[in-house]
């Protein structure tokens, strides 16, 4: 049986800190995953800023429930789910994510939640598992699922080089650059493609 695992911010959604960071004029918000290899790094920091400028889980969410899935998302996801199962993958957070799946129809997530006081303010952050994407994947293949995976950012890469097949959708120059030997898809129907040559084959 095939899988399909995806990564959600960049590939299916807008990044969500990106969103929130121009919404508060705070605009070293904006580093991502793309920039920054280091996921307990980059997320000390936002909480740090976030702290600093006084900022809450509900000053996020607010922002969140005004976003829309990339154009083309919806169509695209529907049009896979009708051709083989779909896993979401992320290092999002499920305080942030659900108005943004029932714009994508409910598709299975798996990601991580926020620590956060009565009072809103977030404090830290609960992965679901260390390296969590690269292990759901290896936990896939244990039961004997092929796997074919794709995302955009530094994080992605142990899940794609993990599955079975996979490749890059738009990613920045800087991930472009360090894997020469990875497929980069420009459009949601390259992706759909490379995706087809995978469950066409043996």
């Amino acid at each position: 049986m095939r899988l399909v695992c995806l990564d959600l911010e960049g590939v299916l959604i807008p990044e969500v800190w990106i969103a929130f960071a121009d919404a508060a004029g705070i605009p070293e918000l904006r580093r991502t995953t793309r920039d920054e290899p280091d996921y307990d790094k980059l997320m000390r920091f936002r909480l740090d800023l976030l702290n600093k400028n006084g900022l809450k889980l509900p000053d996020i969410q607010r922002v969140v429930a005004g976003m829309e899935p990339l154009e083309g998302a919806q169509a695209f996801t529907r049009a896979l789910r009708e051709k083989v199962q779909l896993i979401i993958l992320s290092d999002t957070y499920e305080e942030f994510a659900r108005p943004l799946m029932a714009k994508l129809e409910y598709p299975t997530l798996f990601c991580n939640s926020l620590v956060t006081g009565p009072d809103g303010a977030v404090s830290g952050y609960r992965l679901r598992q260390k390296d969590g994407k690269r292990e759901a994947v290896r936990a896939f293949k244990s039961i004997n699922m092929q796997v074919f995976a794709a995302g955009d950012s530094f994080n992605d890469l142990k899940m794609i080089r993990e599955a079975g097949g996979g490749c890059l959708f738009r990613p920045p120059e800087t991930v472009k650059r360090d894997c020469p030997d990875l497929f980069c898809a420009e459009t949601y129907g390259e992706l759909m493609a490379r995706i087809d040559l995978f469950l066409a084959g043996d």
